[in-house]
């Protein structure tokens, strides 16, 4: 006997009713299996697997696509945002459907929202739409990193722009280590400060950026510098590149976001003192 659960999975944990009868599910087979717990039914006519994303589940149950920051947060894209809300794609003129603790954010864009995920080019340009071109900025390119974005897709998501932001595909790099990186160096390149990312210098090892060929500057992430003995190997890395002629900016989290006008400030001074010893 076919499987209702084993074929819903097969087609990626969702699917309609309308599709299941062509392969052969009736009406009372898929109803004894909601009834047995096997599948579920998440609104009418449209049924999924027990293992399904709880966030897609609640977007398809409003009557969308997961998509924006909770559909790159499911791919394991980095995101600079703060929203909790799963941010369903409705297509325009559409109208959510009421459930129970509902807190979602509605996206009306253009186009017809697939049954479950929005792809990764549309979650990217609604994020854009929803969130700051620095947020995209930082989600493009973890998601380049990844390996997700293919060069074709790289160019859909840059013909999907307007043609002011396109210079943000342009400038993105598949090489950063975080979202961190990504966002010190578009803020320093719109400040004109121009930066080699991923250096290896010997003695050293590899540092996140150089500028001016003496200025080092790290963008700690947390999984990369807490505890004693990363801050004990930040320590020696920094007296290597002291006796090097190097002088080293270290920059956490808290600061690149929240404290942005203070790192500013730490690197043009550090900038003015190189090039005067220089």
């Amino acid at each position: 006997m076919l499987s209702a659960s084993d074929t819903i999975h097969r087609l990626g944990g969702v699917a309609r009713g309308a599709h299941l009868l062509t392969l052969g599910f009736d009406r009372r087979h898929l109803s004894a299996s909601v009834a047995r717990g096997e599948i579920r039914r998440v609104r009418p006519g449209v049924f999924s697997t027990n293992t399904l994303s709880g966030e897609v589940h609640t977007a398809i149950t409003h009557g969308g696509a997961l998509t924006c920051v909770s559909a790159l947060r499911l791919k394991g894209v980095w995101t600079l945002s703060e929203s909790e809300a799963v941010h369903v794609w409705m297509g325009p003129g559409r109208h959510a459907r009421a459930h129970e603790r509902c807190r979602c954010v509605n996206h009306y864009q253009q186009g017809r929202p697939p049954l479950g995920t929005a792809s990764l080019v549309t979650a990217l340009l609604h994020f854009r739409q929803c969130e700051s071109d620095e947020a995209f900025f930082a989600a493009f390119e973890s998601a380049w990193r990844k390996g997700l974005l293919s060069r074709a897709q790289r160019n859909q998501v840059r013909a999907g722009l307007p043609r002011g932001a396109r210079w943000l595909v342009d400038l993105a790099r598949p090489d950063a280590d975080s979202g961190l990186e990504s966002l010190l160096r578009l803020r320093l390149h719109i400040l004109g400060v121009r930066l080699e990312r991923q250096v290896t210098i010997f003695g050293v090892g590899r540092v996140d950026f150089v500028v001016d060929g003496r200025l080092i500057i790290e963008a700690d992430g947390k999984e990369n510098h807490d505890g004693p003995s990363k801050r004990h190997k930040d320590l020696v890395r920094d007296a290597a590149a002291s006796a090097l002629g190097y002088e080293t900016l270290h920059f956490d989290y808290a600061q690149i976001i929240y404290d942005w006008a203070t790192v500013q400030r730490s690197i043009l001074a550090a900038l003015q003192r190189t090039a005067q010893r220089a």
